[in-house]
């Protein structure tokens, strides 16, 4: 190729990518780049990346300084579902600053359905509710944000919310400017009444018309993994709903995290999979499956949002939702999503679960499905160690450290339904002969 050829070669590949990043987003660099540099003097064997690999972790990714790091924070649905007002939201955000939650990261208050009127105004605009939210919008985003909090609100890419309230299809760019307007930091958009349009072409208006607005609004897609969100919604949203709604049972979590799991290569930092909202505290699992719940969620790099009553938490919820280990985990700048990488027993109910975490470490989670108490292993080539690396383990419920120089492998005796969470810190490693 001549010089001259060259030089027009260069200049339009740096204009495409110009062209492309200004519309869509920023370049994003290999989550695991800083793995493959060094990594193999660490401990690590050649199987990490297939292991662990991000490879689908989108080229250019939506670019509004939001979701570095999983949100976190509160909605009202699970426990509230309609019965929601003013004075509940308000209480929550005392509740969340009272009892340290705030300060630990759960800084969304998030207002799902049923807020709005059910029907629009004269100019055609969305109205609260007059009976439960006579205060208005603004005036609860102006009370979240001086207790230093965010406001999320609610509505639908359809004609009609799931409540049948007013849908926000269509009417994609005054609703974004009126939530502007009124000082929202979060729209969680949802899917009902769809005049059955393919989501991929619903859901972008709105991103067009919150990013016109000026406001750095965090965009949530609710579109229930019908589509399969993970392969398109990187340069749509900030994080995307992989499943349908979760309830407050063992076997709608574990399906629910089994079907997020197979997405994980799709997500990172600007964009996360989303198998919706936390129940821990509304009553229907045991304090160790809630423990599972929010161990694999936080594994999972998944949205933080609690959905229980925050003014009304027993002591054992409270333990589980402020476990600043496990939530240092979630919000792991690497921003690699953990999986699961070893299964054994009766219908696979012997799980491991593992991901990468900044400072070349690993969080571990050995999780047993199965109805008794059972001794897990893991192996260190399910986890992408050398065999003879050998790893500090620290006991992230127990807050402990467990050993300092595990090699080869690694057990522990879980409770039925339970989830036992470690950091591995590989120390030493003699390399093996190739």
């Amino acid at each position: 190729m001549s010089s001259m050829k060259k030089k027009r070669f260069v200049f339009a590949l740096v204009l495409c990518l110009i062209i492309d990043v200004g519309f869509a987003g920023r370049v994003v660099v290999p989550l695991l780049q800083s793995y493959e540099k060094a990594s193999y003097s660490r401990g690590f064997s050649r199987n990490f990346g297939k292991i662990f690999g991000t490879s689908n972790y989108g080229i250019l990714q939506l670019n509004n300084g939001l979701a570095s790091t999983p949100q976190m924070g509160w909605n009202s649905w699970n426990f509230f579902a309609c019965n929601i007002s003013e004075t509940i939201i308000k209480e929550t955000a005392d509740a969340l600053v009272s009892t340290g939650l705030a300060e630990l990261g759960y800084d969304h208050v998030n207002i799902d359905d049923c807020w709005s009127s059910p029907l629009r105004d004269l100019k055609g605009q969305l109205v609260p509710d007059t009976k439960t939210f006579p205060s208005g919008i603004k005036a609860l985003a102006d009370y979240a944000h001086g207790k230093g909090l965010k406001l999320g609100i609610y509505s639908d890419a359809g004609v009609f919310t799931c409540q049948v309230r007013p849908g926000s299809l269509f009417h994609e760019k005054d609703d974004a400017a009126l939530f502007a307007s009124w000082g929202v930091d979060y729209l969680k958009y949802d899917n009902c009444f769809n005049l059955g349009i393919e989501p991929k072409k619903r859901y972008p208006p709105m991103r067009d018309a919150l990013n016109e607005t000026g406001c750095s609004i965090f965009y949530s897609l609710c579109e229930w993994g019908v589509d399969d969100p993970a392969l398109w919604a990187g340069k749509v949203g900030n994080s995307w709903r992989t499943t349908g709604d979760i309830n407050d049972t063992w076997a709608s979590m574990t399906s629910i995290a089994d079907i997020n799991d197979k997405w994980a290569s799709y997500a990172g930092p600007g964009g996360w999979n989303d198998p919706d909202m936390l129940e821990v505290g509304n009553g229907g699992m045991s304090y160790q499956e809630y423990r599972a719940h929010f161990s694999i969620w936080a594994l999972m790099k998944a949205p933080l949002l609690i959905g229980c009553d925050v003014r009304n938490m027993t002591a054992e919820t409270f333990e589980i939702l402020s476990n600043k280990e496990v939530i240092a985990v979630n919000q792991d700048p690497l921003g690699v999503q953990g999986r699961k990488v070893c299964v054994s027993g009766t219908d696979n109910c012997l799980q491991v679960w593992a991901g990468p975490l900044s400072g070349h470490r690993l969080v571990v989670a050995l999780w047993n499905r199965c109805p008794k108490a059972e001794t897990i292993t893991t192996q260190w080539d399910a986890l992408g160690l050398e065999s003879s690396t050998k790893v500090s383990v620290r006991d992230l419920w127990q807050h402990k450290q467990v050993t300092g120089d595990a090699v080869s492998s690694f057990a522990a005796q879980v409770d039925a339904h339970d989830c036992q969470m470690y950091i591995f810190t590989p120390r030493t490693v003699t390399r093996s002969v190739i």
